[in-house]
């Protein structure tokens, strides 16, 4: 079946991390006197993660920046960090996150988004991400890239709501049944966009998926995801 609309996830998707999230973290706060490593950090964040609700007491939404001021306080708990020290600390931590040097593109990522503007597919990005997110599409270069840009910390949904979905398919002005939305994680992507009725495409650059027996097609690549894409035009 030819789209209309092609939605796409960003992060694993089209571009990670050159270190883990963990390493990030080691690093920004080696570099503010803090001898930390990643081994150290990400037990540390997963448990605030894991701990911290959708919304703190006071209102914040997850992905907003008073949410992930929280979530460093809750990482870097053990260190009781003057507050001077925490907020230059946590401020670095946000810079890390917009630089377009903490992550890469993954290969074929802006032919991707080249070809699917050239044949005219209407493009959004459905991203649960902070509120860094304008920032570091300008930093990449994909600021124009798409039609549509939805992230969580503006919006405050996270994937897979699906109301998030549905906002995005009244942006798109299509029907599910017209609209693709290719993603790497199964519990956000696909099943978010399938509980709405949109087409899924599991996107497992690190091939950890047996593709028998998932509920939607799989890619291993960004060009893949354009050739299937495609292959429905012919």
């Amino acid at each position: 079946m030819a789209h209309k609309a092609v939605f796409l996830d960003l992060g694993d998707t089209l571009v990670t991390e050159r270190t883990s999230r963990a390493a990030v973290y080691a690093e920004v706060a080696r570099a503010h006197g803090l001898a930390l490593r990643a081994e150290e950090l990400a037990p540390a964040m997963a448990r605030a993660h894991g701990e911290l609700p959708q919304r703190l007491p006071e209102g914040a939404f997850r992905y907003s920046d008073t949410w992930f001021r929280a979530f460093q306080r809750h990482v870097f708990a053990d260190l009781a960090l003057p507050p001077a020290r925490f907020e230059a600390l946590s401020r670095a931590l946000f810079a890390a996150f917009e630089d377009a040097r903490t992550f890469r593109l993954h290969a074929g990522a802006r032919e991707l988004l080249a070809e699917l503007r050239a044949r005219g597919f209407v493009l959004g990005l459905l991203s649960n991400w902070s509120a860094r997110l304008p920032r570091l599409l300008a930093a990449l270069g994909l600021t124009r890239a798409f039609d549509h840009v939805l992230g969580s910390a503006a919006l405050e949904l996270e994937k897979p709501d699906p109301a998030l979905f549905r906002l995005a398919l009244a942006r798109a002005g299509v029907e599910p049944r017209d609209a693709l939305h290719a993603g790497d994680r199964l519990d956000l992507d696909v099943a978010g966009a399938r509980a709405v009725g949109m087409h899924a495409v599991l996107v497992d650059h690190a091939g950890r998926h047996d593709p028998a027996g998932l509920p939607c097609p799989r890619v291993r690549s960004l060009p893949e995801l354009l050739d299937r894409i495609l292959s429905d035009l012919a």
